[in-house]
């Protein structure tokens, strides 16, 4: 990565990767899981040495997608006409959201924009609010 994009930056990226890979050794909801699985995946490739802005956008635009189609066929296979409703928006959003800031970042480093960066922010909060969301589903909704 090159200096002037990711300057400053490494301090946070480590915290989050660790963050996120300290939470996915916890948790073991599928849902879940790949929500922090990105979240390690992005902050790693990130650290790598000397590479350069368009190149991890492009990593970080194809995780971003990967784990959008990830996520998205699944829910909708899973998808019945006698569900709630609501609660099918519900999970679908919070599935949906957390990919989206690391494709939005992949896409501007692409374009050559340093402030590609900053979309990163939000993928890992999101993604953690993901994660609690589905670990909360399994933990307190699901009766035996």
């Amino acid at each position: 990565m090159t200096t002037d994009v990711m300057q400053g930056w490494s301090n946070f990226l480590v915290g989050e990767l660790g963050a996120a890979a300290a939470l996915t050794g916890l948790l073991f909801v599928a849902e879940a899981l790949l929500a922090l699985t990105s979240v390690m995946f992005v902050t790693r490739f990130a650290l790598v040495p000397r590479q350069s802005a368009a190149a991890y956008g492009v990593e970080i635009g194809a995780t971003g997608l990967l784990m959008w189609a990830i996520h998205t066929v699944p829910l909708i296979r899973s998808r019945k006409p006698d569900r709630q409703y609501v609660g099918f928006l519900v999970r679908f959003a919070v599935n949906q959201l957390p990919p989206l800031p690391f494709v939005v970042s992949g896409v501007v480093l692409i374009a050559g924009r340093s402030t590609g960066v900053d979309w990163i922010v939000p993928g890992p909060l999101l993604s953690l609010a993901a994660g609690v969301f589905g670990a909360w589903v399994l933990l307190v909704e699901i009766q035996p």
